[in-house]
């Protein structure tokens, strides 16, 4: 009987698969880890692009209450800043409370619940998948606006946006900080100084880019509502997405990762409160309009610095942060795989990483699932913007709570403000996503309502065949003393070679009994093979019999999987191994002319039999000399 240690729940990643600890066996892992500044512009991209769309959100939604509704655009924005403090905040303490990362996944699961811990994971793959699709397209958008013959190529150009930003990252978190810092700086540097110089401005310097557009200002609105008031603080709280993105993602700072962590977390915060208030300070100081075609920046840019150099300096540093925003979820969501992979609700292969410390496979997953995303939204914005926000405010909401949860539990000095802080953040990001939902619902944000629970389920069957497996292999039980069972290997074969010795020299090597198996055909064209390889094997004399196994519908994988099945009813407790020799030809594209045999034999007997299967290869080197055996044994 088999001693039990433990409840046997889940399966453990595959030994031998594990990263060591950071750092690396070597201490060298930490040079592919961020500091705070690389951790801003590898992680910060997403949130610092909000400020091209959340300002302009604001306004249009105001709009429609003409001239007065306009004026409400600062203490929206207010609000809004006010809410990005209690995020920042509430993160910094998440990052402090859960230094492997995972953010609003890692509160939700210790303290709401490893269901409502789903939710949250399923929240924030939705975001970070749209982020990436909706920053190109918004980054390719402001370049066709700028050359409109590029229009029709815009798909084209935003899967080769997405090629380049994919590329980066599968070098390391480090390059693509490193690579990215220069777009960043050049961003938040020219915002800066063009709300600087729009302060110290008595009026607009140029009105250039809105001349000749028709104005998007409703007419003879004077009323503004609270819902309309609601409707324009849920839509610029689009301007708050990526803030979690350092949460999530701390395992990839250098020690001491959670300090480096937090201050990112607050640089990224003040810089973004920052930009937001000032650009909504010079909407109102300038009386800016909105206008169709033209950007809420764009008009900012011209009645700061005026329709020069410096404009378009502004518009290009947007343009190529828009579309390297991607960057954010490149950083955040293969963590956050990682993750969900180590807790059994993804394929443990997402929790590998390369040598510099790459998840990717997540990296890979997450490109391919934005470029299909790319190319059924034909590169439009307009078509991904709808589902984008309500994601990102389910995972802060649940995040919210779940700190409330924390404090509540852990009740250390001043837990009752942080609490009440935490609390009244979740309030506020609830609300936010019922609204931008409800607003949002029949212009595609259906499409998310549907796919949480559909992710959820599908994290939940994963788990539930990682438990089934588990209880299968018996993890967590200490297992019976292994035995010595008789061996037969079974080699197939098809003609006389130095490869075939070298095959059942391994297979003697191996087991207690060899069979040589091959199969024929009874036609008259594959007679005269057949009975050549019966001669030349009797004058060979190995020492093993050959035995023919006829296929009558040239079957080359059933009819030895067909005879390893009855070598397993006739010696009931042996180990039966199948041996397949291969050929490894020295260059790559010598194997395009080689008959896959092996593949097809090893493909039949993983498929119907529970024999061990061993590849042999027997490589070819490209100078004359001696080959190199490799035998790779794989479990069937």
């Amino acid at each position: 009987m088999a001693m039990h240690v433990g409840k046997p729940t889940a399966v453990a990643p595959e030994p031998g698969l594990e990263e060591p600890p950071d750092g690396g066996a070597a201490g060298g892992g930490d040079r592919h880890k961020l500091t705070a500044l690389q951790g801003l512009a590898a992680l910060s991209l997403d949130a610092m692009a909000s400020v091209a769309y959340g300002p302009e959100s604001i306004v249009l939604v105001l709009a429609a209450a003409g001239a007065h509704g306009m004026g409400f655009t600062l203490p929206v924005t207010l609000a809004i800043a006010a809410l990005l403090a209690v995020l920042v905040a509430s993160y910094r303490q998440v990052i402090a409370a859960f230094p492997d990362g995972g953010g609003s996944y890692a509160v939700a699961r210790r303290h709401l619940g490893r269901r409502t811990g789903l939710v949250a994971a399923a929240s924030l793959i939705l975001d970070y998948v749209l982020n990436v699709a909706v920053s190109v397209t918004a980054g390719v958008a402001a370049l066709t606006s700028a050359f409109p013959a590029l229009h029709g190529e815009r798909v084209w150009i935003c899967l080769a946006v997405l090629a380049v930003v994919t590329a980066v990252n599968l070098r390391g978190v480090v390059d693509s900080a490193k690579a990215f810092l220069l777009p960043t700086a050049l961003f938040v540097g020219s915002i800066l100084a063009m709300i600087t110089v729009g302060l110290l401005r008595d009026g607009p310097v140029g009105t250039a880019s809105a001349a000749g557009h028709a104005s998007a200002l409703g007419e003879g609105g004077t009323t503004v509502g609270a819902l309309l008031l609601l409707k324009a603080f849920a839509a610029g709280c689009s301007a708050l997405t990526g803030v979690e993105a350092v949460a999530n993602a701390v395992p990839s700072f250098r020690a001491p990762a959670a300090r480096r962590a937090r201050r990112t977390e607050v640089a990224l915060g003040a810089l973004l409160g920052v930009m937001l208030i000032g650009l909504s300070v010079l909407i109102g100081r300038f009386h800016l309009q909105p206008v169709e075609g033209v950007t809420v920046l764009a008009q900012l840019a011209d009645a700061s610095f005026g329709h020069n150099a410096a404009f378009y300096v502004v518009q290009f540093a947007t343009m190529v942060l828009l579309a390297l925003a991607a960057n954010t979820s490149f950083g955040g969501l293969p963590v956050l795989m990682g993750l969900l992979a180590r807790d059994n609700h993804l394929p443990h292969v997402f929790a590998l990483k390369a040598d510099r410390q790459v998840h990717r496979h997540g990296v890979v997953w997450l490109a391919l699932v934005s470029a299909v995303l790319l190319v059924l939204s034909g590169g439009d914005t307009n078509t991904l913007v709808p589902l984008f926000a309500i994601g990102v405010f389910v995972g802060f909401t649940i995040c919210q709570v779940g700190m409330v949860r924390h404090w509540s539990g852990e009740r250390p000095r001043g837990w009752r403000t942080k609490a009440a802080l935490n609390g009244f953040g979740g309030l506020l990001t609830g609300v936010c996503a019922l609204v931008v939902t409800a607003t949002k619902f029949t212009e595609g944000a259906w499409l998310i309502v549907l796919a949480l629970p559909l992710i959820v389920l599908v994290f939940e069957k994963i788990h539930r065949a990682y438990a089934e497996i588990g209880e299968r292999l018996e993890l967590g039980r200490v297992p019976q003393p292994p035995h010595r069972a008789h061996s037969l290997v079974v080699v197939p074969v098809s003609g006389l070679s130095r490869l075939t010795c070298q095959a059942l020299t391994a297979a003697r090597s191996l087991g207690d009994e060899v069979l040589a198996v091959t199969v024929t055909h009874p036609t008259a064209e594959d007679r005269p093979a057949a009975e050549a390889l019966r001669r030349d094997w009797e004058l060979w004399n190995p020492g093993v019999e050959l035995t023919e196994l006829p296929s009558e519908s040239r079957s080359l994988g059933r009819p030895v999987s067909a005879y390893v099945r009855r070598l397993a009813r006739t010696h009931p407790g042996a180990q039966v191994t199948v041996l397949i020799p291969e050929t490894e030809p020295a260059h790559l594209w010598q194997r395009l002319l080689q008959n896959q045999r092996g593949s097809v034999v090893a493909h039949a007997v993983r498929r119907d039999t529970d024999a061990v299967i061993c590849r042999l290869r027997f490589r070819i080197t490209a100078e004359p000399g001696p080959t190199v055996l490799d035998a790779a044994r794989t479990g069937s």
